[in-house]
């Protein structure tokens, strides 16, 4: 697998999603909560960009009028037709075992210390890594 920088830690915060392009193809990416999650950024249904989508949590109902909330920002609707993707998998819930987008690893890692022409040369700060 290829890693990518794609940002300093610092310019993605808790709530910032962006679409970054590697290796040809478009990656949406978010930090919820401090998490970070990759899916390629095509909805399997016709195409939308799913980068654009609406952020919500999963609703569970174990019996009529029971209902729980759970994973506040970790379901993503697609813009235009409205199906819903699990950013951990990239797996849809309406047909999880024949529909899904491509889920991506995506970590914080610390910066490394190089040496430039004999100069040191220090990184201050973690960055965001996506592998492909």
């Amino acid at each position: 697998m290829t890693r990518h920088v794609v940002a300093p830690v610092s310019e993605f915060p808790p709530g910032t999603r962006r679409c970054v392009v590697l290796e040809g193809r478009r990656i949406a990416l978010f930090n919820v909560g401090g998490r970070y999650f990759g899916l390629l950024d095509r909805c399997p249904h016709q195409g939308g960009p799913l980068s654009e989508g609406v952020l919500t949590g999963l609703v569970e109902a174990g019996a009529p009028g029971d209902y729980s909330f759970s994973r506040p920002g970790e379901i993503l609707r697609c813009p235009w037709h409205g199906w819903e993707f699990d950013l951990a998998t990239g797996k849809s819930r309406f047909d999880p075992r024949r529909h899904r987008t491509r889920a991506f690893r995506v970590s914080a890692e610390p910066g490394e210390e190089l040496r430039a022409e004999t100069v040191p040369v220090r990184v201050e700060e973690d960055y965001v890594v996506v592998e492909t």
